[in-house]
């Protein structure tokens, strides 16, 4: 049996990929109603995170936050209190390698493995299983994960011990982040001389700066339609945030990342955190 806890935007696709490849599933979310569909498809609700892990040998977790994570973990009836001895939990959530660490051990009191894979894609690569799996852990519980992160993903990143795939998702993100606030600033700019949207993006695409994401994001920034989110401004934020806070831990400088994560904090101000965080081109757009 495989547990899945965490059934929001990324996590209930994840979960189905696994549902529709044949695997029995015990889930829980905070709201129950958000795991009714795979409910429907014959995946088998508990009451609480302790409740997975009684049942399941590997568990999956997803959250939106670090603070949902140690509620998750810690909990009275949290996962660590019901995790068998050998069992293998799989954490993809976007959190801080020091906290990932701090779940390994806590997991290891428990004679649990733990793996730190957060992924990197959003909505439709998760649909598809087309996501990229960051991971940190030891190598033989990856294997024993692996035919499941190659139903979820197209590929494993191994990064190394417990924290380096979270590590590597903070890298990835802020990239993402600066990525996305340059491309609404070029294509904001271009507007404001004059030339039409759908030209600008068409060129920029036909150039050798356009990263993938941007790609993604064409219709968002086309239409002006930021409200139905695949990727939130408080989540860009957030990752943005543990970036910075890991980054002062060891002494380094995040100069051009630290500016493009206050604008992201600025639309969040606004009451937009809940918007796709492609909004950042209507905060930098000339009105």
């Amino acid at each position: 049996m495989i547990g899945f806890i965490g059934i929001g935007i990324m996590g209930s696709r994840m979960a189905g990929r696994l549902l529709e490849a044949g695997h029995e599933l015990v889930v829980y979310n905070r709201t129950k109603s958000k795991a009714e569909p795979l409910i429907e498809k014959g995946a088998v609700w508990a009451d609480s995170p302790q409740e997975v892990g009684k049942q399941a040998d590997i568990v999956f977790t997803m959250l939106a936050n670090p603070q949902a994570i140690d509620a998750v973990a810690f909990a009275e009836n949290g996962l660590l209190n019901g995790l068998k001895p050998g069992a293998l939990w799989v954490d993809s959530s976007t959190i801080s390698p020091s906290q990932s660490v701090k779940l390994a051990d806590a997991a290891k009191e428990k004679n649990v493995r733990f793996l730190d894979a957060p992924v990197a894609g959003s909505t439709a690569p998760a649909e598809k299983g087309e996501l990229i799996f960051f991971v940190g852990g030891e190598a033989d519980a990856l294997e024993e994960a692996r035919p499941l992160l190659d139903i979820m993903g197209k590929e494993i990143h191994h990064k190394g011990p417990n924290g380096t795939g979270t590590s590597m998702k903070l890298v990835n993100n802020l990239m993402l982040g600066q990525s996305v606030a340059a491309f609404s600033e070029a294509v904001a700019f271009g507007e404001s001389l004059g030339l039409d949207k759908e030209g600008i993006i068409k060129s920029l695409f036909a150039g050798p700066t356009a990263a993938p994401i941007l790609h993604f994001k064409e219709k968002k920034i086309m239409n002006e339609d930021f409200e139905n989110a695949d990727f939130k401004i408080n989540s860009i934020y957030k990752d943005m945030e543990l970036a910075s806070e890991e980054a002062y831990a060891h002494g380094f400088a995040l100069p051009l990342s630290n500016l493009v994560k206050a604008f992201y904090g600025l639309c969040q101000q606004q009451g937009k955190g809940e918007y796709d965080f492609a909004t950042i081109y209507d905060f930098l757009k000339k009105k």
